[in-house]
């Protein structure tokens, strides 16, 4: 009887816990569409509350702008189009890897844009509780 009361709390710890990552996940991916719907209304400070201050950007070009650097470049730009897809989160522990699509339509720093990219973004549970970005990286794509 003790061994199987001790199997049911084991399976019901794994259920609990999976269905806790499965809230990250989804937490994560809602993080990911907040970012992108923010970028696309030039909502820097909504941005802003996403990356950790010492967030590290690869950009599709191979530049590494710096977290200030990359939220003065969102003031520059202009979307039509600026959209996610095909999101897919991992979890491990307290970091997270979200990997997707992005379009994006419009104009950066003057220049137009048209582009279809692959990225990468690493998510770290802070000692606040609170979800942030740590890291991002992308290249270009075909779709």
């Amino acid at each position: 009887m003790k061994k199987m009361l001790l199997g049911f709390i084991v399976v019901l710890m794994a259920v609990a816990a999976q269905a806790q990552m499965g809230g990250v996940e989804k937490a994560i991916a809602g993080l990911e569409q907040q970012w992108v719907a923010a970028s696309k209304a030039g909502n820097v400070d909504g941005v802003a509350a996403l990356l950790a201050d010492n967030f590290v950007n690869l950009n599709s070009d191979g530049t590494t702008p710096s977290r200030a650097q990359t939220l003065q470049m969102m003031k520059k730009a202009t979307w039509e189009a600026n959209e996610i897809s095909d999101v897919k989160v991992t979890t491990f522990g307290n970091t997270a890897i979200a990997s997707g699509a992005w379009y994006g339509k419009g104009t950066s720093d003057g220049k137009a844009v048209d582009a279809h990219e692959r990225w990468v973004d690493t998510w770290m549970k802070m000692p606040s509780g609170k979800w942030q970005c740590i890291a991002s990286a992308s290249a270009p794509a075909k779709m």
